[in-house]
């Protein structure tokens, strides 16, 4: 049989071309080039919680091989950190990565979807919104705020802030001026705090001005880089009032829907790994910065037990007393709460029984 060599490159070459375009991913072929902006409530210098947008925004465009494009703006180069919410809901931006409990002044209910005093620990909070409906019913709430959401962070059990000077029960509380987010300052109203409410970047120097006695941030790493420890030398723990915090990234809800579907599902998948790799991050980066304060002479103590009862105490009358006069509120909280309670008793079980072994063990030396 004799074949004509010209023809057989020639085919061959078509062949090879034809395989080369079904070989490109539908996605780079159909869907449009879209472009969005996404503000941080966050400043930059703090590189694990505002790095989780960069994760997200970097996977999109990876995902849509360079189709769908996140510009990230910290905290203040497009609007303040704390107004991220209204951004998003008015269209100035498309998106924004933020703690939803600094909004509690529109709703307290916001606070649910990011953590609330003697909330959930991490893990807990990430079975409650991904696979307890904890996401459906936020979504459902951030409805009438024209915006969506994913979960888009966490940073794991928090530490309870810097103080200028040694607190020993609740007496000492009484006329404290605090740095706290979300509904933690209502709770500890009752017991004698001003609450404060302040961006991360201006808490240091109010804090070295005396404007304010003491503040919450985060955790070691953190609070380690915007050098509290320079001014308040108490370092108490744990924060009762954050035991898991989900940072949220926000969408304008038209602009989410206007998208391809397959643009939504990038955002979902880069959102869960944002949400994984900073809870990861920060657990890895307290370990040594815990030591790193201590080792500066930071006063390392737990909260007295008396604040802790009569801040759970206050915690629950509080959720008591919304449920009550906030339908938004109930219509979320009560899923939650019995979430809770059924979270607690399996992590009672097994979680409590096997950390509380091996680390008192550790303790010992062992």
């Amino acid at each position: 049989m004799t074949v004509d060599r010209r023809k057989f490159i020639t085919g061959t070459a078509a062949i090879g071309a034809a395989g080369a375009t079904l070989a490109k991913p539908a996605l780079a072929q159909s869907e449009p080039d879209v472009r969005w902006r996404l503000t941080s409530s966050f400043p930059n210098t703090l590189d694990t919680i505002f790095g989780g947008a960069e994760v997200m925004a970097k996977a999109v465009g990876e995902i849509t091989g360079g189709r769908f494009t996140i510009d990230v703006f910290p905290a203040g180069e497009l609007v303040p950190g704390l107004q991220a919410l209204d951004a998003v809901q008015d269209g100035t931006v498309e998106a924004a990565h933020t703690a939803c409990y600094y909004y509690v002044g529109k709703d307290p209910t916001f606070a649910i979807g990011a953590t609330i005093p003697f909330g959930l620990n991490a893990r807990q909070q990430n079975a409650w919104l991904y696979h307890g409906g904890g996401n459906e019913l936020f979504d459902t709430f951030l409805a009438d705020y024209n915006v969506k959401a994913l979960p888009g962070g966490n940073t794991g059990v928090q530490m309870g802030g810097w103080f200028r000077k040694e607190i020993n029960s609740v007496a000492d509380l009484k006329g404290l001026k605090m740095r706290i987010a979300g509904l933690a300052g209502r709770v500890l109203e009752p017991l004698g705090v001003v609450p404060q409410q302040l961006a991360g970047g201006d808490i240091y120097p109010a804090l070295e001005r005396g404007t304010i006695d003491a503040t919450e941030w985060i955790g070691p790493y953190d609070d380690e880089k915007l050098g509290f420890y320079q001014v308040a030398p108490y370092y108490y723990y744990p924060a009762f009032w954050e035991g898991g915090l989900t940072v949220h990234f926000l969408f304008n809800k038209e602009r989410y829907e206007a998208l391809p579907a397959e643009y939504k599902v990038a955002l979902d998948t880069a959102a869960k790994a944002a949400n994984v790799n900073m809870l990861a991050l920060y657990d890895v980066k307290n370990m040594g910065a815990i030591r790193s304060l201590v080792g500066k002479g930071v006063q390392l103590r737990p909260l007295p037990r008396d604040i802790l009862d009569a801040s759970y105490d206050s915690a629950f009358r509080l959720y008591d007393e919304l449920t009550a006069s906030n339908p938004k509120w109930k219509a979320v909280y009560e899923p939650w709460k019995q979430f809770r309670s059924q979270s607690y008793e399996w992590f009672r079980v097994a979680e409590y029984s096997y950390d509380t072994y091996g680390y008192s063990q550790q303790a010992a030396g062992k």
